[in-house]
């Protein structure tokens, strides 16, 4: 038995028994102190390091858990073999000249997705992931559910039921980890054979996910109530993919007679559907939200997506889809093969935050946020009437801005990116083979720069954009 030199730094971050423990794992490792041989006791241990005899065993608990030595009854604690241990080794990384991104060339960026700096629940987040895991149930780390936890789904349909107006029982919910997950499933579901429109401009990256599948992808065109249906009818297609509560990237809010021409449309043959996308509803800042359409369906043809993306955070990644009954027997039989892609530890946390009302609060909290930066933007943007109009401006996290000047699009987020600040063309979102979105417009989307942030980003548009501007 040797006696370890150990040099022990006190005013380290470091708790003293995570000292005690890297250096003797460190020291097996590297062979200085070979398998068989005996450390010293905890008693000796402590009085050579001076310290407490329960930090040294400490240290000796976390060797032995992670196998580097063993206890040997009566005897003490003698070092393992390193055959067949996993050893890691983790080197710093080198440093490399680090080169300035496109985004961070901007001072100020009018991104259309992401969520306010201060918007995250921390407090309440750590509270109940710190309950959930205290409870210490092991049927939480394993698979789950394909369709997602009961008690989730059931939690997630009350709140469906009186938010957003849909009809639904937790069985028809299937839980997904972002709706590029749930719109393969519904592929499987629809034998891959469905010829899908959406609208234009649209959600490119759906439409993407969906020819990447095979599905034939199709635009219709929009006016200023949303998808033409006369078009629809006359496009083929068996299922008509659309943004009702708030469209992307136009930000129309379909009306009721629309909705109902749209569900007309569908009933009229047996296989087709709708799929209702209603990413940012919670957000809405004039009259009374709007049901979803998936609540007006009486034929059971309107497939509901929601996420907590927008309204948490995109990194959540939990996402959900309502299937009609029809579908949800074919579901049953082949969907049932897919293993759920939400963990249960998360899927526990967002319930017990669902349930507590804390979602709600949150929401109520952060419309208030969104609301004073939609105000000063609208503001803002009002007083430049001589050069754009604002559209859009009923619901979500981002304005249209169509300019009356003459200005192209282009030109507009040229001069924008001259003055250090990104905004967004809407012919980005225009898919591949559609054809131009009529009328000059860019987005500016405000969920992610603070108020301050905004006022200043607000002045140094209108000097961009100003008439008199040199190109």
């Amino acid at each position: 038995m040797q006696e370890l030199a150990i040099s022990l730094n006190t005013k380290s971050h470091k708790p003293l028994y995570e000292q005690i423990y890297q250096h003797i794992r460190e020291e097996i490792q590297n062979g200085r102190i070979p398998a068989g041989e005996k450390l010293p006791s905890s008693r000796r241990m402590s009085a050579n390091l001076q310290v407490s005899r329960s930090t040294v065993d400490l240290a000796y608990e976390q060797l032995l858990s992670e196998g580097y030595i063993e206890s040997v009854p009566y005897k003490g604690y003698y070092v393992c073999s390193l055959e067949g241990l996993c050893h890691m080794e983790f080197k710093e990384p080198e440093k490399k000249e680090r080169r300035q991104s496109r985004e961070e060339r901007y001072r100020y960026d009018f991104a259309v997705s992401g969520i306010d700096p201060d918007g995250f629940p921390y407090n309440i987040w750590r509270k109940i992931s710190r309950e959930v895991l205290s409870e210490e149930d092991p049927q939480l780390f394993q698979l789950g559910e394909p369709q997602g936890e009961p008690g989730f789904r059931e939690a997630l349909s009350d709140y469906l039921h009186y938010a957003r107006g849909v009809n639904c029982t937790p069985e028809q919910i299937v839980v997904g980890a972002g709706n590029d997950y749930l719109l393969l499933l519904l592929h499987v579901l629809m034998n891959g054979s469905s010829r899908i429109a959406m609208e234009n401009p649209t959600y490119c990256t759906a439409g993407h996910c969906l020819e990447a599948m095979g599905c034939d992808v199709i635009s219709v065109g929009m006016d200023e109530s949303g998808m033409l249906v006369e078009e629809l009818e006359k496009s083929g297609a068996d299922v008509a993919y659309v943004m009702p509560s708030h469209q992307f990237p136009t930000g129309i809010v379909m009306p009721l007679r629309r909705r109902m021409k749209l569900l007309s449309w569908a009933a009229k043959a047996e296989d087709r559907y709708i799929i209702e996308d209603d990413y940012d509803s919670e957000f809405r800042y004039k009259g009374k939200p709007i049901p979803a359409l998936q609540g007006f369906d009486t034929a059971g043809r309107v497939i509901y997506l929601g996420t907590f993306s927008k309204s948490i955070a995109p990194s959540i990644r939990i996402s959900y889809m309502v299937l009609p009954m029809g579908l949800l027997e074919i579901y049953r039989r082949k969907g049932i093969l897919f293993s759920v892609t939400v963990s249960r530890v998360d899927q526990k946390i967002m319930e017990e935050f669902l349930r507590g009302g804390h979602f709600e609060r949150h929401l109520n909290r952060m419309r208030a946020v969104y609301k004073a930066k939609h105000d000063l933007m609208l503001g803002r943007l009002r007083k430049m009437e001589k050069i754009c109009r604002v559209s859009g401006e009923q619901a979500g996290v981002h304005l249209v801005v169509h300019f009356v000047n003459g200005m192209t699009e282009q030109e507009a987020v040229r001069r924008a990116a001259g003055s250090g600040i990104r905004v967004y063309g809407i012919s980005r979102y225009r898919m591949e083979g559609q054809k131009r979105y009529e009328g000059e417009a860019v987005l500016l989307g405000y969920s992610t720069l603070r108020l301050d942030e905004l006022e200043r980003a607000a002045d140094a548009l209108e000097q961009a954009w100003s008439d008199n501007k040199k190109v």
